[in-house]
Order: C-alpha cells, then structure tokens, then sequence
C-alpha cells in the first residue's frame, strides 16, 4: 500500500495486539478512541466529537500516518478531496483526517483478518460518488 510502511504496519499491531481476537473492525475504532459521541441533555443537542477513550498512541499513529498517505496515495487524496468539498455537509480538514483514519482502519482489518489485498481502484469503486480515481494535476 502506497504510505504506509512497515513501522506503521509494526506499530499497529503492537497497539492491537492479536487482530484474531476481534469480530469487526468497529472494535479497533472503538480501542483507539475514534468513535463518534454527542453531547446532549435533554432537548439540546450539543457537539458530535470523538470520544477519546482509548489508546492515544493507536490514535496518534494513526494521524500521523494519514498525513502522508493523503498527500502519496491517490485513493485517499481522492477522499480527503470529496469530504472537504462536498456540497451537502462538507468536513473540516481535521475531521477529514479522522474519517479517513477510521477508513484506514477498516482496510488494515480487511488485509490483516481476511487476507485480501489492497486495490485503490476497488476502494473508489465501493463509493458511488466516484467512477474513477482522479489523476493529479
């Protein structure tokens, strides 16, 4: 996979630990603290932020990874793109980063658990916004 390396890769799997003990990829999310809370009481609905309760150095690697896989890889450049300039509820580019790190997640689960292989085309593919992936300017 086009940005990561073998330190992320290693790093990763030190923060988890034995990918074979988890049944879904919601389940590391949730270790590293990226999962989505919102502040509410009552009537007022507050802030949806990440809840940070888990493992800040997962979290940490995590983001510093992504910043270099969206500036490499062409599929998450493609994202990173669409999430900040969509039309209908536009990310912050932080808020980018984080959804494109829980992405990052998913795919490392799906490589590591089930053995597939990474394909930036199929990854583009599995989003119907997209046809293709656009080619650098």
């Amino acid at each position: 996979m086009k940005g990561i390396g073998r330190d992320t890769i290693a790093g990763f799997l030190a923060e988890v630990g034995d990918i074979g003990q988890y049944r879904h990829p919601k389940q590391i999310t949730k270790l590293a603290g990226l999962n989505l809370k919102t502040n509410s009481s009552g009537t007022h609905r507050g802030q949806t932020r990440i809840t940070k309760r888990g493992r800040k150095r997962l979290r940490a690697l995590l983001f510093r990874v992504m910043m270099p896989l969206v500036a490499k890889n062409s599929a998450f450049r493609a994202l990173h793109e669409y999430y900040t300039k969509r039309p209908v509820n536009p990310l912050k580019k932080m808020q980018s980063l984080i959804a494109l790190s829980n992405k990052l997640i998913r795919i490392l689960f799906g490589i590591l658990k089930k053995g597939n292989e990474f394909s930036e085309e199929k990854m583009i593919r599995d989003i119907p916004q997209f046809t293709e992936i656009p080619q650098a300017a």
